[in-house]
């Protein structure tokens, strides 16, 4: 059985800065990390290297099962990387193309049932931190603490912006916000697993907001449901 107590949920749409809260929360409690986008982003960009259609559902349904996948931590900047049958796919899961890929795999049932055990697994003592878009809905719906973060799209798509200039990228505004009000659209609109906050989920709009600011908040949200979490 999954200790329930021990699990935090954090889910929004893409840019709203779950990624870092994550991670920030998990190196304050020292609990693991699931990234359930790298999950889809990774089977997005396996599906194109394979030449497997999105279409052929049945395909990337066993494909989603049977992923050469893991995960390790970099020893330089402490980030979760994914390998994929031996190759570091860090690069390439944070591109808005493998965030497309990921959004056109995440509406087919076949695939997401195929990673819901295989999501649940990641749970460790002493507790996990799972970011997504269904954690709290789908994933872990007992948790006893899950976070809906979000974020205007025009903030999500100049973060966005700032950050592949910062990595020397080009990149145009207008395509990017484009692009993320396609793909909220697309998330929140699915049959499937829709991007909604969790019953009971406590929503943070990061728009406005520092990141320590919202680190705050959701620690103390946390602390609450979860009243053992942190030490006086």
């Amino acid at each position: 059985m999954v200790d329930i107590k021990k699990i935090i949920t954090i889910d929004g749409p893409s840019g709203s800065g779950k990624g870092t809260i994550t991670q920030l929360v998990a190196q304050k409690l020292n609990w693991h990390i699931l990234d359930s986008g790298a999950l889809y982003r990774v089977l997005g960009l396996a599906a194109q290297r394979h030449g497997i259609a999105f279409s052929e559902v049945a395909t990337v349904a066993e494909l989603a099962r049977n992923m050469d996948l893991q995960f390790r931590i970099n020893d330089e900047n402490g980030e979760v990387e994914p390998i994929l049958e031996g190759e570091n796919l860090a690069p390439f899961v944070r591109t808005d193309e493998a965030g497309q890929a990921a959004s056109q795999v995440a509406v087919i049932a076949e695939v997401r049932e195929a990673l819901l055990a295989r999501q649940r697994d990641f749970y460790q003592s002493p507790g996990l931190v799972a970011d997504g878009r269904d954690m709290g809905t789908i994933v872990f719906p007992d948790a006893p603490a899950k976070i809906f973060l979000t974020a205007s799209a025009e903030c999500r798509a100049e973060r966005r912006f700032n950050q592949l200039k910062n990595k020397g990228v080009n990149a145009n505004m207008r395509a990017l916000l484009d692009s993320i009000k396609a793909r909220d659209e697309r998330d929140q609109t699915r049959s499937v697993a829709p991007l909604v906050p969790a019953e009971g989920a406590f929503v943070v709009d990061s728009s406005n907001l520092t990141i320590s600011e919202v680190l705050t908040q959701v620690l103390e949200f946390a602390s609450k449901s979860m009243p053992d979490l942190l030490p006086n």
